[in-house]
């Protein structure tokens, strides 16, 4: 198998941040590169050394890169997607400039060339009993039974490849009834709203922090020949902005949220009041280590747990609220 090296700048502060952020993505080996850990050895007392190589002595004032290897496959391809959204979201946060520029790079590959290599790898596939998802690129006969959803996701995470977005589709239409509200946070391409939208759904809501997100499942929507009346997009931080919250109002049956652990966690107090009562609650994006830490803080929040599904180190959860 080939790998492709991918290396992130960032600063000191944010490295334990941003590895975490890896882990969460399924991402599990990585190399760190910071100055500041260099010069911690360097001044640490107990150490005697009558000479250290001067290429080694560059590390001094060497740049923060945390490098990673992505596999040059349908996986490597949908995990260059979550990371690049992933980043593009806590730029838009980091206020502080904790992580740094967080500038990404690889090897052999300019960054302008990443939104088409990808493509290689995406073609027609079904989900579960009632979707097939294709890109616009690609053609494939009619499928009986099946709605034909066709996502583009530029830059933004939601193909429909990766195991956790598969789960989410899969437990959707288990769950979904004629005239269902759903509400999509963290929506990257919008797959789950529009899938939603396609299995029947009245109306429904997906915002996402990156510009970009937002506006590709505005652009997916039309794809699919959803009329504005039923699908809102939104740009914006529920976590952080109550105005936005009002905005999208209550009244949800279902809300989606493939997103990570952490920001999972976060929201746990902001899912109920999107919900009716009993309302329905399907959670993805987490890596089964923490599944207990994201189901546990959603339950404290006022839910129950109806089903857990994991796929290859993933795990998918619906809940209803209490």
């Amino acid at each position: 198998m080939n790998w492709t090296e991918i290396s992130i700048e960032t600063a000191s502060t944010g490295v334990d941040m941003l590895c975490a952020l890896l882990m969460d993505l399924g991402i599990k080996g990585f190399v760190i590169q910071d100055s500041a850990d260099f010069n911690a050895f360097l001044e640490d007392t107990t150490g005697r050394w009558d000479y250290i190589d001067q290429d080694l002595m560059g590390l001094t004032d060497c740049p923060t890169v945390v490098t990673l290897y992505l596999p040059e496959n349908e996986q490597g391809a949908e995990q260059l997607l979550a990371l690049r959204a992933e980043l593009e979201q806590i730029r838009s946060r980091d206020t502080d400039g904790i992580y740094g520029s967080l500038t990404m790079s690889s090897k052999g590959v300019r960054e302008e060339d990443w939104a088409n290599n990808w493509k290689q790898y995406f073609k027609p596939f079904t989900v579960g009993e009632k979707l097939l998802i294709k890109p616009s690129w690609e053609e494939c006969p009619p499928t009986e039974g099946r709605c034909v959803l066709e996502i583009d996701p530029a830059s933004s995470f939601g193909t429909g490849q990766h195991h956790t977005t598969r789960l989410c589709l899969e437990l959707l239409e288990t769950i979904l009834h004629p005239d269902d509200r759903v509400l999509d946070l963290g929506c990257g391409s919008g797959i789950l709203s529009i899938a939603a939208l396609l299995l029947g759904a009245s109306d429904a809501s997906a915002i996402d922090i990156a510009q970009n997100a937002a506006d590709t499942a505005r652009e997916n929507a039309q794809k699919n020949h959803i009329n504005d009346e039923q699908y809102a997009v939104y740009c914006g931080d529920v976590l952080s902005d109550p105005a936005l919250c009002d905005t999208l109002g209550d009244g949800y049956q279902i809300i989606t949220a493939n997103i990570v652990a952490d920001v999972l966690i976060g929201m746990s107090d902001l899912f109920p009041k999107f919900l009716v009562p009993n309302g329905k609650l399907i959670v993805s994006g987490i890596i089964v280590e923490r599944k207990d830490e994201v189901l546990d803080a959603i339950r404290d929040a006022g839910f129950t747990l109806d089903r857990v599904v994991e796929k290859e180190g993933w795990a998918a959860a619906l809940l209803h609220l209490n």
